[in-house]
């Protein structure tokens, strides 16, 4: 964990000062050992409050942690509506520093500490928690995958690669561009357990697999950027072939290492792919 900064301790002292917070939890990036720490790192803070709408009714007292530049407010929005009980306040303050702060009650303390193994009780005044062992990041280790889940990844990319291809014969390129999206996501998935099978699965990719440059050769990992290049009709489908070829590559090496076919269907799709591409985009 960083040694507390101004902030941290504010958040602290505002805690211990006020009988309407009972304790305070802390969660994410900054009580993992393995994140290295830096300037953009959040504050993850839970605050657990005898009434939440105690607080809710004035934001004033949130003034005593900085001046933000921005304040969203999850509980309150329409387009974009929490998904967590509680009541949060993601806040963005002039010196750059971020608090994400969440405000729930002392009944939702056992669920809070069983969701995440990755928190840790920072302030307990009322002896609410027990010991607790130290936090880890395993909740967010690679996963084996079981045979089915390995199919379902195979057939998910190569479903996905016909969406794709469609829109790009049809001129629709945000639809391409957006199902070219969600079938990198398997490719990532794929991706990640072939690092797996190389460096065991003890340790996470991290959020959105901002990590798995750290393993991945340097071809591989030039290739997936390329993949990532669609300001035009001939980058997404060559963004298309990038993917397809990296997914072909990393699938056969975990099929191997599961000891399970690869499906065969691939060729047909590659066939589909490459008779639309000739028909409706020769020039691509």
């Amino acid at each position: 964990m960083q040694a507390p900064d101004k902030r941290f301790k504010a958040v602290l002292d505002f805690a211990r000062a006020d009988d309407r917070i009972l304790a305070v939890g802390m969660e994410g990036s900054r009580v993992n050992v393995r994140i290295p720490p830096d300037e953009f790192q959040d504050y993850d803070i839970t605050y657990f409050v005898r009434s939440i709408s105690a607080f809710t009714g004035d934001d004033g007292w949130l003034a005593r942690f900085g001046k933000p530049l921005l304040i969203q407010k999850p509980e309150d929005m329409e387009l974009y509506p929490a998904e967590e009980p509680g009541y949060s306040y993601l806040m963005l303050f002039d010196d750059y520093g971020k608090l994400d702060l969440t405000l729930l009650e002392p009944a939702d303390l056992p669920a809070y500490l069983a969701q995440d193994r990755l928190r840790t009780i920072l302030l307990d005044k009322c002896g609410l928690v027990g010991s607790l062992p130290p936090p880890t990041d395993a909740d967010y280790w690679i996963r084996k995958p079981s045979a089915r889940a390995f199919d379902d990844c195979c057939n998910e990319f190569w479903s996905l690669a016909v969406y794709v291809t469609k829109g790009l014969c049809r001129r629709e390129f945000l639809y391409a561009a957006d199902h070219l999206h969600l079938l990198r996501r398997e490719l990532l998935r794929m991706l990640g357990w072939t690092v797996g099978f190389t460096h065991g699965f003890t340790f996470s990719l991290g959020k959105n697999y901002k990590f798995i440059d750290h393993y991945l050769h340097p071809h591989e990992w030039k290739a997936l950027l390329t993949t990532y290049e669609q300001g035009s009709p001939q980058a997404l489908w060559k963004a298309l072939d990038g993917c397809m070829a990296l997914f072909a590559d990393a699938a056969l090496r975990c099929s191997k290492a599961l000891g399970c076919a690869y499906p065969r269907y691939e060729a047909n799709i590659r066939r589909y792919v490459t008779d639309m591409r000739r028909k409706y985009a020769p020039e691509a």
